[in-house]
This record gives C-alpha cells, structure tokens and sequence, in this order.
C-alpha cells in the first residue's frame, strides 16, 4: 500500500486549518482549492497578488502549478481542473485569462475542467482553483 504524503511547496504559508495544499498517493495528486496569495514572506500575512480578476487567476494557477511541482506533477499531469468564481460577472474574463496561461504553458492536451460561482471566499477573493492530476 501507498503512503500518503503531504505536499507543501515553500511558497505557501501554513493553511489555516489542518490541511495539506496537496496530498499524493502513489501516481495520484490532489492540490488543494488554492487562491491567489502571493509567495509567502515569513512573519508576514498572505497578501493577495491584487485587486483584478486577472492578478488573483494568474497568481492562482501558477500557486496550483507550485504545488503539482513540488508533488513531482506538471499541467500535462493534470486531469482535472475546478474553478470556483465570487460572480458570475466574471466567466468570460476568467475563461480569457485561463485559456491564454495554458496556450503559454504549451499543454499537449487540455484537462477537463468546470467553472462554478461560490460566495464563501475571504473577503477580497475573487478566485479559488483546485486540480487533480494523475502522473505516469
């Protein structure tokens, strides 16, 4: 049997609760719903990449990028991909933005993925991504 490892890319502060931002198990890596908190600084918040739609998805996909990473995973390992919204506004900004990050990463063949509006984001939010990537 498997053990199951923790992922924790040193960009990221602690969750606040206990959760790991990733999990592995034999060829199967969970990344954790992750938002778009820049790099973190020791003795420092999490602070947001910005204000836009547009900051907080970029910072969100490379923070989901770090932890397939530092789990031994690329994008051309992932198989699923959940996106969860603050409004419905921002569907057409948001697909623009995704659909450029991965034409930039080069994907060989693009996961699937469904976008979705959830209100319970901290304040200042806009952007919560989560990925489930199968390796080899």
């Amino acid at each position: 049997m498997t053990e199951k490892t923790a992922i924790a890319p040193d960009t990221h502060t602690a969750p606040p609760a206990r959760f790991s931002h990733g999990v592995r198990k034999g060829n199967i890596l969970q990344v954790a719903g992750q938002v778009g908190f820049l790099p973190a600084v020791a003795g420092q918040a999490p602070t947001p990449a910005g204000p836009t739609l547009r900051a907080q998805t970029l910072q969100t996909l490379e923070n989901v990028r770090s932890v397939l990473e530092a789990g031994g995973a690329t994008w051309d390992d992932a198989m699923m991909i959940r996106v969860y919204l603050t409004d419905t506004a921002h569907f057409a900004e948001m697909n623009e933005i995704y659909n450029a990050y991965f034409e930039e990463q080069g994907l060989k063949e693009a996961p699937a993925a469904r976008t979705t509006v959830y209100v319970g984001l901290p304040a200042g939010l806009l952007v919560e991504i989560d990925a489930l990537a199968v390796l080899g």
